[in-house]
């Protein structure tokens, strides 16, 4: 009685997971991810937000840095705007595609 075919059984726990790509993909992305939102940040951020830049710099997983992206918006709306903040933050959004779940993702606004 095995209603479900063990493709379909990959393709549903695929679809769950948050894509395919191995643990140690993840990990290189999530790293990157981290390496440019401290960038971002810059030094000047680093000295006048410090408590920012430390849950950027020690988030545990990707998961971590996709809460912390709203503090990072707010950091860099203060020092060069909300626009460019929008923006910055907006390429840093489309790289999390495949890291989270897809409960996590963001969605469409109507404010685009």
């Amino acid at each position: 009685m095995r209603w479900i075919t063990p493709h379909l059984k990959s393709s549903l726990l695929g679809l769950l997971s948050g894509g395919g790509a191995t643990p140690a993909v993840n990990q290189t992305r999530t790293e990157s991810i981290r390496q440019i939102m401290l960038n971002e940040l810059g030094e000047f951020g680093e000295k006048h937000y410090p408590k920012i830049a430390l849950r950027v710099r020690y988030a545990q997983d990707a998961q971590g840095l996709w809460y912390a992206r709203g503090d990072v918006m707010a950091v860099l709306s203060a020092m060069q705007g909300e626009t460019i903040a929008r923006q910055k933050v907006g390429t840093i959004t489309k790289m999390f595609d495949g890291l989270l779940p897809g409960s996590l993702g963001s969605r469409r606004s109507s404010l685009n």
